[in-house]
């Protein structure tokens, strides 16, 4: 089954002079696929990551997220859509910093006025899986990086959504963080069979995918797969990047 359809998606942005961001897109994600979007700066991943997560509309062709056209949605039914069947991982965390991290991720339900009973139920689940069931009664300051993005992951994953977007999760961690970051949204494609979707430019978070999808001056360039081996998978990446233009700069922040 297909959880997301993208058809002929153009995005252009007007100004003095119109910018084409997104040419023709076409991808399809299907159930349980975790798939990462790469490409360098300026190649129309996080615009192709806005359009899906509906935060900014397309200026031409078809976006579907399990069947369904949140485009053609009224704005209530958007925002309810958006809340239920949708889950977001930023690279700053967009964590609340007068909440608790039990109240950050409970959010979600609370907008929804689940009972509190299910509601601290899925939050112990979560948190413990998540390792993060000793802090729950901490403020998000006094918390260290990795932390909130489990956080957010927990957050991201409380309602079950149909797909979980990700953009640059690891990109204000350290890399021991970043490592166990990934490793838990992994964790959470495999036993849960969540749909992921990741926008990243570091080659090592991108090994835990099974598919890369690379971008270039807003179009598909490239796609490749994993096979069995991780690490086999990262050289794979770092040689695609090198390839399609992802300048030196950019693979500076190699760790394996």
């Amino acid at each position: 089954m297909n959880i997301l359809e993208v058809k002929d998606l153009n995005k252009v942005y007007s100004g003095k002079v119109a910018t084409q961001a997104l040419t023709d897109i076409h991808l399809t994600i299907q159930k349980g696929e975790f798939v990462g979007i790469m490409g360098p700066s300026g190649s129309g991943k996080t615009t192709l990551l806005n359009m899906v997560s509906t935060i900014d509309r397309p200026s031409s062709g078809e976006v579907k997220i399990g069947g369904a056209d949140p485009y053609r949605m009224k704005k209530s039914e958007l925002a309810t859509f958006r809340r239920r069947q949708l889950g977001f991982v930023f690279q700053d965390f967009n964590l609340l910093d007068t909440l608790t991290v039990a109240e950050n991720i409970v959010l979600p339900l609370t907008l929804d006025r689940r009972p509190l009973k299910e509601m601290d139920k899925q939050l112990g689940q979560i948190s413990s899986r998540l390792g993060i069931d000793d802090i729950l009664n901490k403020r998000v300051y006094e918390i260290s990086g990795g932390q909130r993005q489990r956080t957010a992951i927990a957050r991201a994953i409380i309602t079950a959504p149909v797909l979980l977007l990700a953009d640059e999760p690891t990109g204000a961690l350290d890399s021991n963080s970043a490592r166990i970051v990934m490793e838990s949204l992994a964790e959470i494609n495999e036993k849960d069979k969540t749909t992921l979707m990741l926008v990243t430019h570091d080659p090592l978070a991108a090994s835990y995918c099974n598919r890369i999808v690379f971008i270039k001056d807003g179009k598909l360039a490239a796609e490749i797969h994993r096979g069995e081996s991780r690490q086999s998978f990262f050289q794979k990446i770092i040689d695609t990047l090198s390839f399609w233009g992802g300048n030196a700069s950019e693979l500076s922040s190699i760790r394996v």
